[in-house]
């Protein structure tokens, strides 16, 4: 990976982006950002959004200024930055609308998503998505027709293949824990059990990060590994304050279970 473009304004941004990502990381360790349910409790009175809102609204930059960026870029139209343009808008409507839609949510629940981690997000999210269009699309030299066939872009496929379907299939068992039309004595949360769920508490959050290190290795730039530092310093702190919470307050809490990586962590 280069790490210089010779390009002022994005070698610049990608230089703020690794240092936000290390910011993100500490800023965590003192206290996870206010997304809902566990994570959204807040003064009385405070205005919040709902999670579904509160995540459309939050992921939506992700489909926006990537591909205005993109198709700035003078490769635009070469067929490995397309390919990585059609990959990047399944990820994101995956993480922007399908996943909100189907959440289910218990009757009576608060609006408990803090607008300010919106707006953070839309930061983040705005830096991410230009330096990986950008890159792909005008600054990387390696994307002609043979990095198709290249061992990193193989490689990366395969990881962020296996990360999704994983991120993918833990958050269906969690969904499915809720009624699609809950009683109102119904417990907010239970015990998930299934799949990964087997050896650690977030195997949805684990998937996210391995699909990120997938994207990583195929693009093979340095605006892909900003995505990955900043989504695990935002999940891996997660992890393990939900961990915590499930082994505080059920008692039956499977012991063989670490936060976020099998027997490590």
């Amino acid at each position: 990976m280069s790490w210089y473009t010779g390009n002022t304004l994005y070698d610049s941004l990608l230089i703020v982006g690794l240092v936000v990502a290390i910011l993100i990381y500490l800023g965590n360790k003192y206290g996870t950002a206010k997304y809902g349910g566990r994570f959204g409790e807040s003064k009385k009175g405070a205005f919040r959004l709902s999670s579904k809102a509160g995540w459309i609204l939050m992921e939506l930059p992700a489909l926006i200024v990537f591909p205005i960026v993109f198709f700035m870029g003078q490769n635009a139209m070469q067929a490995v930055p397309l390919f990585f343009l059609c990959l990047w808008t399944f990820h994101y409507l995956n993480r922007a609308i399908v996943n909100p839609m189907l959440m289910r949510t218990a009757p009576g629940s608060k609006n408990s998503f803090d607008p300010s981690v919106m707006v953070w997000g839309w930061i983040v999210l705005a830096l991410h998505s230009y330096l990986n269009a950008a890159y792909i699309s005008e600054y990387g030299t390696q994307y002609d027709s043979s990095w198709f066939s290249d061992p990193r872009f193989v490689l990366g496929l395969l990881i962020y293949a296996f990360g999704f379907t994983l991120n993918v299939y833990s958050d269906s068992i969690l969904r499915n824990l809720r009624s699609k039309t809950p009683a109102p004595d119904e417990p907010r949360y239970k015990i998930p059990y299934g799949g990964m769920f087997k050896y650690v508490t977030c195997p949805q959050y684990l998937g996210e990060i391995i699909s990120f290190v997938g994207l990583a290795v195929m693009t093979w730039n340095l605006g892909a590994v900003f995505v990955v530092l900043v989504t695990a310093g935002n999940l891996i702190p997660r992890a393990l304050v939900t961990h915590k919470w499930f082994n505080k307050h059920f008692s039956d809490y499977p012991q063989e279970r670490t936060a976020i990586i099998p027997k490590i962590l």
